[in-house]
């Protein structure tokens, strides 16, 4: 089944070119994650972060790297593409550029956003990439997590029955 173009999906190189396009004092913000299962707790922080700047770009694990976090045989559910499709769909989201490392360090590099955020259950000191957007005058956040919502509670759920 093949999804329909997703202008919001990008390279690195394409996200630089459209990056220098953008006006001068734009506050970019970057975040991460998989994004296996859409869920409110997803929808909430991708809103909070993208009010923290004016482009918000979301660096989505590849299939690859889901598998390289260990969160079981069965991950991801959705493919990078389908994952990539639906978090388009949000308006909160500027740019997704989907990394195949373990980390997004490379890609915070090449990004290079004055703010870096990631969900409150990181503590701030162990974000990837926190020293390289501070050294650069930027801010990271840990942002409180919407209780209750997690893909993995949610997978855990299904499997129960």
């Amino acid at each position: 089944m093949t999804l329909p173009a997703n202008p919001k999906l990008m390279s690195i190189r394409t996200f630089l070119k459209r990056k220098a396009e953008l006006p001068s004092g734009h506050r970019l913000v970057f975040t991460n994650g998989c994004y296996d299962i859409l869920h409110p707790g997803h929808v909430d922080l991708l809103t909070r972060a993208r009010a923290l700047g004016d482009f918000l770009v979301l660096g989505l694990n590849s299939d690859e790297s889901v598998r390289m976090l260990g969160k079981g045989d069965d991950r991801p559910l959705n493919t990078q593409d389908e994952r990539a499709f639906v978090l388009a769909g949000l308006a909160c989201v500027d740019a997704i550029i989907v990394f195949h490392e373990s980390t997004p360090l490379e890609l915070i590099k090449a990004v290079r956003p004055q703010v870096l955020v990631k969900g409150g259950d990181w503590a701030p000191d162990t974000i990837v990439g926190r020293e390289v957007v501070e050294q650069a005058g930027g801010t990271v956040h840990s942002l409180p997590l919407l209780p209750g919502y997690s893909t993995t509670s949610f997978v855990e759920r299904l499997r129960k029955g």
